[in-house]
């Protein structure tokens, strides 16, 4: 179904739910076939009632509504990459220092720092 990654990639750590959206996978598979190396989603779908990051905030987070993944990098240049292709393909992109967080809102597309 999908070229670089399976499903089961994206299972919630901490209840092993997984409601991701399929058209976001198509979408971070294209990702990875513009950024020319693989890489691995450390964090996809969060379940809103079950996971402690989602289940303290107010209102679910992108990851509880299966359209974001947060993407381990290993240096500057795999982290500049990602954030150049998935900001030119209009996704949302939070950058930190061993991952970049993308995902797919609805609203207009941003950019910021952990």
């Amino acid at each position: 179904m999908f070229k670089y990654f399976k499903i089961e990639d994206f299972d919630c750590q901490e209840t092993g739910n997984n409601l991701m959206s399929t058209a976001f996978i198509h979408k971070l598979d294209e990702l990875r076939e513009v950024c020319g190396f693989p890489f691995r989603p450390t964090s996809g779908y969060r379940c809103p009632i079950g996971h402690s990051i989602e289940k303290a905030k107010t209102n679910p987070g992108t990851h509880a509504q299966g359209i974001a993944a947060d993407i381990a990098v290993q240096g500057g240049e795999q982290r500049r990459a990602i954030v150049h292709h998935a900001l030119a393909m209009g996704m949302s992109v939070g950058v930190a220092k061993t991952f970049v967080h993308v995902d797919i809102r609805e609203s207009t597309p941003v950019l910021w720092c952990y």
